[in-house]
């Protein structure tokens, strides 16, 4: 046991160690290439600036694993944003049955689609970190695969019903399987409702069901055949991030901008409707006593869809848009207008909130006459002209494919996997008009396309120039209308072995992605590039990965781990604006992904710990990022190539009983994840393929990523009692978080205006840090046994019992920049929740 002591203190002196480096890497460094000295070598986030959090994308690996860090760490750090070892969730995989479920879109496992199926996806075989995979060669961060087969769920009936005041306030689930029968029939079902009316934060609510249906024939002892089958049709009242001008205003941290009043009842205009169906066929083949082969067949489809509002010559509705802010009239020489909008946000909650009867109104004063409708000339429609409408952004899809394992053990202490897979799959991307606000019709013209273009306007104006100056009501397609196709095969094979002293895998895999944009609508402003199918992209990725566990003694073991990857880039990411045209980016080349892991592991029946470095290097991304112009009035695309990412840390997890009733458990997570090269951008609008700006340089290097605390720590006690109730604490730290940057301040050009002194050089390049926070959450439950064969359980978890509410855990900077008023602009902030709880009780019989 001394040296469990001793490999503690050892890991927290490597954690300082790195820390300490963490902390002095933000300190200002000239680039010499540079004549402006003040601009800085620093690094900033480039994922996608959005102006609302979204937590559909969870990684199953930090719910399920048993991996002493994982585990502490999923449950416990995930209030502050922090995801292991800095990866976004493309770089974990996840499965059921062997089949990947994540998007081949977005690279990641969207859980809201199967959400609500906790009885079914809790029992998961999860590996962290670079690792041997039976079912594929797996992603750099991990996998978790959920064994849905109808035999393998465990026999009997489960009745709970929870409450909670976070996303959802009840959910009620019931499941029932009958396990393997003599007829060799197993079948599983399971089924759940979520509802809210209203969740924590104001304006928004939940409504939910899912439902699961396993069915497993064993034919015979070396046959069985299932059936899976699932779904969670979910609509969402969705919740926004704002300004701190915004928050401190309405004296509310929370504060939504989504939702306001409508006939005097609340109403969210950011409604997300999902419901994507997923059905499996599985072929379970048991060749002799030393092989199995699987294999799967699957198919997805259904509709994802987000509301938003939407509107033609007219004022701009949301109320925290910067012109409707009181600090966009503080003006010195006249504080009036400054006076006014402060006392409406104070006092108004019309000016506070989206003012639903506003836009009615002006909707119904709105009479107006379209020429020529449907390009038919005489075709006049006269009524009210919708200024304002809510729009459903949807992004439908038809996925489907197949997915085979072989399985050979070799020898005694050499086992063989070969695998096969292939996918594909179709996203269907259109709007809808959801609902006219009280208007008789909306116009299918595009209102920004007259700016700046040569060619006439009046056809430039027409989004579908085979059917002009059409009028669309609810329920109709207009705007955009365009699909995407992504085609996939991989193939991997993979070698585990195991000596007295060394266990071993290695790997290697081969994929082939061909992916298209396919127009449905003529666009006209590009006659030529928006309808049909685009070029084909064609990526060839090569992936090898392997690693091996030194057995020091049968309780203390190291590990080493190490992967190289190409991976195809992102869709969005491959064109340069797929709502218009087919146009690709240029100079387009598969993401290089290195990394490496050494682990110190500790096996004791009371004490389990791990001690972890890591680097990855994540490189050659192209990054597209749509955003509006103001000095053009429309939108456009800011295009990044070389974008490299660099991951470093380390982990440390502990697990200790020091009782037979008490378990203390740790984890340590510091990390330097940072951008690691100044890439080069090109600027585009929508409405034109004039190149606006060309390879210009954005100094991004050593900046942070933002939205990750890249320090975070819990620590946890637990009392079990002998008499079957338990109860428990953990304090989780979080710190070093920085806020997204705006790449476009990073320049030279963003600077040139200012001299060395000026302190806008600070508010321009320094990268925003939040301060540090913390949690402290309770938990505790009690069972029963009733009558030998029943089981009733009572849970509860309090997360944040001291109810802080100024804990911000993340955010971005605006694209938006005006270097005469660098604060015209400010950053949006994110922050977490105050106290929230979740009960639950269950019956198992």
């Amino acid at each position: 046991m001394k040296s469990v002591k001793l490999l503690v203190v050892i890991s927290f002196l490597f954690s300082a160690s790195l820390y300490a480096q963490t902390e002095t890497s933000t300190e200002v460094v000239p680039d010499t290439v540079l004549k402006e000295e003040f601009v800085p070598l620093f690094s900033t986030s480039l994922g996608v600036i959005d102006e609302e959090t979204d937590n559909q994308d969870v990684s199953g690996l930090l719910q399920s694993s048993r991996d002493v860090f994982t585990s502490i760490a999923g449950y416990n750090l995930s209030a502050g944003r922090y995801r292991v070892r800095g990866y976004d969730s493309e770089n974990f995989n996840v499965m059921m049955n062997g089949i990947t479920l994540n998007n081949p879109e977005s690279g990641r496992a969207i859980w809201a689609f199967w959400g609500g199926l906790n009885d079914i996806t809790r029992y998961q075989e999860s590996k962290n970190g670079i690792s041997s995979n039976q079912y594929s060669f797996g992603g750099i961060g991990g996998f978790s695969n959920i064994d849905a087969r109808a035999s393998s769920q465990r026999k009997g009936s489960r009745v709970s019903y929870a409450s909670s005041n976070r996303t959802y306030q009840h959910r009620l689930m019931v499941t029932h399987s009958t396990g393997l029968m003599e007829n060799g029939l197993a079948v599983t079902v399971s089924g759940s409702m979520r509802y809210a009316n209203e969740g924590y934060v104001e304006g928004t609510f939940f409504r939910g069901g899912s439902y699961f249906l396993s069915v497993e024939k064993k034919i015979n002892e070396k046959h069985s055949i299932g059936f899976v089958g699932y779904g969670a049709p979910t609509i969402q009242g969705r919740q926004s991030i704002s300004v701190q001008e915004a928050y401190d205003l309405t004296g509310n941290n929370n504060y939504n901008s989504f939702w306001g009043y409508q006939n005097g009842e609340k109403r969210n205009s950011r409604v997300r409707n999902n419901h994507i169906p997923m059905m499996m066929l599985n072929h379970y083949f048991t060749i002799n006593s030393k092989t199995t082969l699987n294999t799967s067949a699957f198919y997805s489809f259904g509709r994802s869809g987000n509301t938003r509002l939407n509107w033609q010559d007219a004022a701009d509705p949301r109320p925290d848009y910067y012109k409707n802010l009181p600090s966009y009239y503080d003006n010195p020489e006249d504080q009036s207008l400054f006076a006014y909008y402060t006392d409406a946000w104070q006092n108004d909650v019309n000016t506070q909130q989206v003012n639903w009867d506003q836009m009615y109104f002006a909707n119904s004063k709105n009479l107006h006459t379209v020429q020529n409708v449907g390009g038919v000339i005489g075709n006049n429609v006269t009524g009210n002209r919708a200024k304002y409408i809510v729009e459903e952004q949807r992004s439908d899809q038809s996925h489907y494919g197949f997915n085979t394992v072989l399985n050979h053990q070799l020898d005694e202490n050499l086992k063989l996997s070969l695998g096969l897979n292939g996918s594909f799959y179709k996203s269907m991307n259109f709007q809808v008009v959801n609902d006219l606000l009280g208007a008789d019709y909306w116009v299918n013209i595009n209102q920004l396309a007259a700016r700046g273009l040569s060619t006439s306007v009046e056809v430039a104006l027409q989004n579908d120039v085979n059917e002009p100056n059409r009028i669309v009501k609810e329920g109709d397609r207009f705007g955009y209308d365009y699909d995407i196709h992504i085609n996939t095969y991989n193939s991997f094979v993979q070698i585990e072995g195991t000596t007295s002293k060394i266990d071993y895998y290695g790997g290697v895999s081969l994929s082939r992605t061909s992916t298209w944009r396919e127009g449905n609508v003529e666009n006209g402003l590009y006659l030529d590039e928006s309808i049909g199918k685009s070029e084909e992209l064609t990526f060839l990725n090569p992936g090898f990965k392997g690693g091996l566990v030194y057995k020091i003694t049968g309780r203390h073991l190291i590990a080493v781990n190490g992967a190289f990857l190409t991976r195809t880039p992102q869709t969005r990411n491959l064109f340069l604006s797929p709502r218009t045209r087919n146009q690709v980016n240029k100079n387009l080349n598969s993401e290089i992904i290195t990394s490496a892991d050494v682990n110190y592991l500790v096996r004791y029946p009371n004490v389990k710990v791990r001690a972890t470095g890591f680097y990855t290097t994540i490189g050659d991304k192209t990054r597209v990022i749509g955003f509006y112009n103001d000095e053009l009035n429309t939108f456009g695309n800011y295009v990044m190539r070389n974008v490299n990412e660099r991951f470093l840390g380390t982990e440390l997890g502990a697990e200790v009983n020091v009782t037979s009733t008490i378990v203390a458990t740790g984890a340590l997570a510091i990390g330097d994840y940072s951008y690691t090269s100044n890439p080069l951008v090109d600027i585009t609008q929508d409405n034109s393929n004039e190149l606006l700006v060309s390879n210009k340089r954005i100094y991004l290097q050593n900046y942070k990523i933002g939205g990750i605390p890249q320090t975070a720590a819990s620590i946890g006690l637990k009392y079990n009692s002998p008499k079957f109730w338990f109860a428990g604490v953990n304090f989780n730290y979080f710190r070093d978080t920085y806020l997204d940057a705006n790449p476009d301040t990073r320049t030279v050009e963003a600077t040139s205006s200012y001299v060395n002194t000026d302190p806008q050089v600070a508010e321009v390049l320094d990268q925003v840090k939040l301060d540090p926070g913390f949690t402290l959450d309770l938990f505790g439950g009690k069972s029963w046994r009733i009558k030998n064969k029943y089981f009733l359980r009572v849970n509860v978890n309090i997360n944040n019992v001291l109810d802080t509410k100024d804990f911000e855990t993340g955010g971005y900077e605006q694209l938006r920049f005006d270097p005469q008023n660098t604060g015209k602009f400010p950053p949006k902030y994110g922050y977490m929740f105050g106290r929230t709880y979740f009960a639950m009780v269950s019956f198992n019989f």
